[in-house]
Formats: C-alpha cells, sequence, structure tokens
C-alpha cells in the first residue's frame, strides 16, 4: 500500500451528481394540525451526493479528479459547485441544461432518527444537445486521464447513447471505464472494463439467484458474457468481493465493526479506481478496496477513507509491516494533522533507542498509556555519534526505527538529524511529550509547544550503556 502513497492518478468521473441535505432537530410534540412530529431544527448540512461522492472518496485519497456532468440552472447547481470547491475539485466540465432540476434529497432528522425525506430533481434521460456537448468536450480532454469512472443513480445523465460513447471513447485511448451500474439493463455498459453491483443487483441483471459457489461463478460468468467485460466483479457485503477473468475469486471482507454502510459502494467504486490508474493488478486493487470500506463502514454516513486510515486500518488487521510506521518529516506532519481533525491525542517522545532493552519497552508502553497515538523521535545515526561519541550507535538507524516500529506501543517513528528533534515537534505538535524521569527540573526541549509535559521514570539498571559494558565485560572474562 505504500506504493500509492506518491501516486496521484487523474481521474474523470462521469455521472449523476447530487446533494445531500440534512435538516437536524429535535421532536418534543405533536402537531395540532395533524398526526404529526413537530420538529424544531437546530442545524443545516448539506454534502455531496450520487457520483458527488464518488469524487469525495477519490479526492480523501489524494487523486487529481475532474467531474462531468449535467445540472440545472438552479440555486441548488450552485451549491452543488461550491460544494465541489471546497474539497479543490473543479466545475469546469459542469454543463447547464436550462429547465432542468440539479438533484437535492432533503432527510429531517430528528434525535438521530429520518422522519422524512423530500427530493427535487430531474430523472429524464439529459437533451440530446447536452449529450453531444459532452462527447465533444470529451474528445478534446480524454488524454488528460488515466481512467474513467462512470457513477449511474438513473437520474439521467448516463443515457444508453452517452454511456456508450463514452467507452468507445476510452477504447481508442486503452482507458479503463469501470461502472456502477443502475437498472435492470446492463447493456449500455458493454465494453466497459468492470462493473460494481451488488449481490442483489447482479442477481436481478443476470437472473440468476446467487447462493453458492456455484450459483455466483454462472452469474459473474453471465455478466461478464452480456456486458463483455475485462473484469466480472460482484460485491458480496460481508462475504467481501468475488472478481472473475479466467478463474473466479473471492476476497473475503475486512471490516471489524459496521455501524453505516451509507455509500460503501462509491467507496469502492473510488478505490478500486484510485489503484487500479495508479498501476495495481485487479487482486491486490479489490483487496485494496475491501480496506477502503471497511473503513468506511465503520463511519457514521456516507463516509471517505484516506490513504494513511486505510494504512493504520490495515496495520490494526495486522496485515502491515513494520516499515508501513517508518515515517519522514513530510508524512508524519500531514498525519499528525490528519489524527487531530479525528479526535486523536497525540503523545510524542524521542531518544537513541540503541539497544532495546525491557527498560525502553516498559518506558513505551507508559507513554503510549497518555493518549491515542504515540509517535516516537529517534536519533539519526550521525546524531547520535554526535551525542554518544564514534563507537555508538551499536545498531543502524534503519535497524532501530524498523524493530521500534514493530513494538505494539509504538505507532510511528520518524528519524530526525539535528541534535534534537525541536523541529520534528513543532511539526506534530502533540498533545503531550513524554521525557525521562531524570529531566525533572530540567528544560526539555519542545516543552514550549506540547500541551503538556510528561516525565517516565526508567527501570533501574536498564541501560544501553550498563548492557554495552555487561557484553565487554564477558568478553573479557571469555578471554582471559
Amino acid at each position: 500500500m505504500l506504493t500509492l502513497k506518491d501516486k496521484t492518478p487523474r481521474i474523470l468521473v462521469i455521472g449523476d451528481l447530487m446533494i445531500d441535505h440534512y435538516l437536524w432537530g429535535k421532536c418534543e410534540r405533536i402537531s395540532p394540525e395533524a398526526p404529526v412530529q413537530v420538529v424544531a431544527i437546530e442545524r443545516e448540512t448539506s454534502v455531496l451526493g450520487g457520483a458527488g461522492n464518488v469524487v469525495h472518496n477519490l479526492a480523501a485519497l489524494g487523486a487529481d479528479i475532474s467531474v462531468m456532468s449535467v445540472v440545472g440552472d438552479d440555486s441548488n447547481a450552485q451549491e452543488l459547485r461550491t460544494l465541489l470547491s471546497d474539497i479543490n475539485v473543479k466545475d469546469s466540465f459542469l454543463f447547464t441544461q436550462s429547465g432542468r432540476n440539479t438533484s437535492k434529497k432533503s432527510r429531517i432528522i430528528a434525535s438521530q432518527q429520518q422522519v422524512v425525506r423530500y427530493d427535487k430533481e430531474s430523472t429524464e434521460d439529459i437533451s440530446q444537445e447536452s449529450q453531444t456537448y459532452m462527447i465533444e468536450t470529451l474528445s478534446t480532454i480524454i488524454m488528460d486521464y488515466d481512467s474513467i469512472l462512470l457513477s449511474d443513480y438513473g437520474k439521467g445523465v448516463l443515457s444508453t447513447y452517452f454511456t456508450q460513447a463514452v467507452i468507445t471513447l476510452a477504447k481508442k485511448y486503452n482507458l479503463k471505464v469501470l461502472v456502477d451500474p443502475k437498472g435492470t439493463d446492463y447493456s449500455k455498459y458493454q465494453g466497459a472494463y468492470l462493473l460494481t453491483p451488488n449481490k442483489k443487483e447482479a442477481i436481478i441483471a443476470s437472473g440468476i439467484n446467487i447462493y453458492d459457489e456455484i450459483s455466483l461463478t454462472k452469474a459473474i460468468i453471465s455478466l461478464q458474457d452480456t456486458c463483455d467485460l475485462t473484469v466480472s466483479l460482484i460485491t458480496l457485503s460481508e462475504d467481501g468481493i468475488a472478481i472473475y477473468d479466467n478463474a473466479l475469486r473471492v476476497h473475503p471482507t475486512v471490516a471489524r465493526e459496521v455501524y453505516d454502510v451509507t455509500g460503501a459502494g462509491d467507496t469502492v467504486l473510488a478505490s478500486l479506481g484510485f489503484s487500479l490508474a495508479s498501476g495495481y493488478r485487479i487482486d491486490k486493487a479489490v483487496k485494496f478496496a475491501n480496506l477502503a470500506a471497511g473503513v468506511v463502514v465503520g463511519k457514521l454516513g456516507s463516509a471517505t477513507a484516506t490513504l494513511n486510515e486505510i494504512i493504520e486500518y490495515e496495520s490494526s488487521l495486522n496485515k502491515s509491516t513494520s516499515d508501513s510506521h517508518i515515517k519522514t518529516l513530510e508524512e508524519i506532519t500531514l498525519l499528525s494533522h490528519e489524527l487531530k481533525k479525528r479526535g486523536k491525542k497525540i503523545v510524542f517522545t524521542n531518544g537513541c533507542f540503541d539497544i532495546l532493552h525491557v527498560g525502553h519497552v516498559k518506558y513505551l508502553e507508559e507513554a503510549k498509556s497518555y493518549g491515542d497515538v504515540l509517535i516516537l523521535g529517534l536519533n539519526s545515526d550521525e546524531s547520535v555519534r554526535r551525542l554518544k561519541g564514534p563507537t555508538r550507535p551499536v545498531n543502524t538507524e534503519d535497524d532501530r526505527a524498523y524493530i521500534l516500529a514493530s513494538l505494539e506501543a509504538v505507532d510511528y517513528v520518524v528519524k530526525f538529524y539535528d541534535d534534537t528533534p525541536y523541529n520534528l515537534i513543532k511539526a506534530v505538535k502533540p498533545h503531550i511529550l513524554v521525557k525521562g524521569g531524570d529531566y525533572e527540573g530540567k528544560e526539555v526541549v519542545g516543552q514550549d509547544i506540547a500541551d503538556e509535559l510528561r516525565l517516565v521514570h526508567f527501570v533501574e539498571g536498564k541501560s544501553t550503556t550498563k548492557t554495552i559494558e555487561r557484553i565487554k565485560g564477558n568478553n573479557e572474562n571469555n578471554y582471559c
């Protein structure tokens, strides 16, 4: 997954954009006019919905995104453009069709319970003029992208004619087209690289009831043949994702806790598109999509997953290597900001940790107990030599970093090359700074930055210096 950290694939999302609008309040009485609840509205929120949620997921992953769609000449269209701007996505390819209603779904929530939803939208196919204009535009920009994602919510943007034109054009330039389908007739997606129907949708579209591996294989092959797909795929909810090219594989789900499956399909489409456009093969891309979906279903409402969240989640499932916990200064700066936004309390400590011993481990375990995430600043080899002399360190910075990153108490290790970790602490801005008890009454580097300083007493008789002395003593005795 670390191979995706430096990737910024260029992805074009085409589909039905909409606004998910929420009115939040409380209900304490029934209307005297009719037997209905009276909801006192306390706040109002709006987020991108439909194809916009795919865009939002891609933005969270770090893709370079463009979006193409048709909106109305109404206030909802302007609000939608603002929501795109908020996540730094340009609206250059949003085309206005006079008389069309931009989709907006409004939900009234009383005490966390949805009371009613009302929609304002157009669902008929966009005009032939709009379709022609978008095809002409696509033909001039298509070479700027690594892949195309079609998000069909059945609101008229992805008409059969337009969808087939997009797929034909993409094939001409060897671009993969990934589709989240809608409806019962998938023939309009013929020639796409893959579709992402769920099990229920696949049963309806294929006409085959899926109840075991044999029926799953028949259905997935039927979809591949009917739609001329390179890869046939069916999402199986808690059972994972099934794929078929020349053979059937089912990649199991990796979700630990499921709070809300809202938007999980959008996450699967976005993460598949992101990873395939970044060079992953299909099986590896599906595993990545499973991890992304595992993050999202653990949140409430339509949600997104960042690469850092996915890496952290993979680590929590014991599927990551220790070096994935070793970060650069730039990486930890961004990660610290993200962790704080998620409400995590960050603890920071630093040291040489040359020959790891029980004193080190107990010190780090206590440091971690003060917060949610422990970031460890590790002196580089040159830094250790300046502090300890020319014979130190015994172990190289890479070896020390890997061993420390493998400890359960340590979340991230960052090497620093100055004499002090001040610049690193300044980048992390931890809530709690931890140092050894020998610093009691002394000035601690970075305590002006952290919210709180805590001192941890070392285990008596345990130190790297004493360990080295003991090794030397044993060697001398053996020699004699």
